[in-house]
């Protein structure tokens, strides 16, 4: 049976733990906190600390908060602005650790770990910033950054419901633009489930409909295992080291 290193880069903290096949967890989660305006090349070293006194694995999937496709970062306004243009972020962790990877936005990584798999479903985490994913029967749809779409003249949702916006208007306003989210997204996805998650969660005090879920990071890493259960036709890229 072969092991999987999942990661999980956050604008808080770079996180990890190693699966099985399964999606079961074979130790316990490990952070290193991110630095502000965090280059590639620090993310790198924090993903190496952490797989440095890990048990072996045999690869790795890396979820990014930012727009990803075929393992190539284009964007990552919440890491680090202006590092992070058409970075090959996939193939440079593949040299790093010398193991294949596969890289995949932080949202979609989590969404598949903790969705059902019927049905069309979407996942939303509430963080540093806004991330979205959306699943038909389990398999990952193109990546789309929603957070970055205007919800008023000055603002998009990511400057109206990430972190710094709860800070600044507090948990009763600031729940009060979560349920302005979820009433959006159900007009225009009309989806099956939907699936909150990130750190800002505990801070909900919302009535969820019933087809509204929550779920945790520790939740979702288990994605890392599913994203090596996708084929290449689904969206998904593999990096090879050199």
């Amino acid at each position: 049976m072969q092991h999987i290193l999942a990661i999980d880069v956050g604008g808080s903290h770079v996180k990890g733990t190693i699966l099985n096949e399964q999606g079961e967890w074979q130790i316990e989660y490990k952070r290193l906190p991110t630095p502000t305006q965090a280059r590639p090349s620090e993310v790198i070293g924090l993903i190496k600390e952490l797989a440095q006194g890990m048990p072996a694995y045999d690869k790795v999937s890396v979820g990014f908060p930012g727009y990803v496709r075929n393992g190539i970062v284009y964007t990552a306004p919440n890491l680090g602005k202006g590092y992070w243009s058409k970075i090959h972020l996939g193939q440079q962790i593949a040299d790093a650790l010398r193991k294949p990877v596969r890289l995949v936005n932080d949202a979609d990584q989590l969404g598949l770990g903790v969705v059902s798999g019927e049905g069309y479903e979407m996942a939303v985490t509430l963080g540093t910033g806004i991330g979205t994913a959306l699943l038909i029967n389990g398999y990952l749809l193109p990546h789309l950054e929603l957070a970055h779409m205007p919800v008023r003249k000055d603002k998009d949702w990511d400057a109206f419901l990430g972190a710094g916006a709860l800070e600044k208007v507090g948990k009763e306003k600031w729940n009060r633009r979560v349920q302005h989210l979820i009433d959006s997204l159900q007009v225009v996805f009309n989806y099956d489930r939907l699936y909150l998650g990130g750190g800002n969660t505990d801070k909900l005090t919302l009535k969820l409909d019933s087809n509204v879920h929550l779920f945790t990071n520790q939740d979702g890493i288990k994605g890392g295992a599913r994203l090596w259960q996708l084929e290449d036709g689904y969206h998904i890229s593999t990096n090879r080291p050199a």
